[in-house]
């Protein structure tokens, strides 16, 4: 797993903003996939877990963003 860990910060050491964004569309893309494969009766439970993952990882991501947009000013 350590290995693993080591690879992936390599891999985005060695990436530029396009590349982080391709990444970024696979992963949104898998997850419609994803989505669209969630039976009916369990899909309002699939949301909220969803919607709780994406507000744990936007809001730190952009409020490192703001910082940084801050301090380029």
């Amino acid at each position: 797993m350590k290995k693993l860990i080591r690879v992936a910060n390599h891999y985005v050491e060695t990436s530029d903003w396009k590349m982080i964004a391709v990444l970024k569309f696979c992963l949104i893309a898998l997850g419609v996939l994803l989505g669209m494969s969630v039976r009916k009766e369990h899909r309002k439970p699939v949301n909220v877990i969803a919607l709780a993952v994406f507000l744990a990882s936007y809001i730190p991501l952009m409020k490192k963003f703001l910082r940084i947009y801050r301090e380029s000013e």
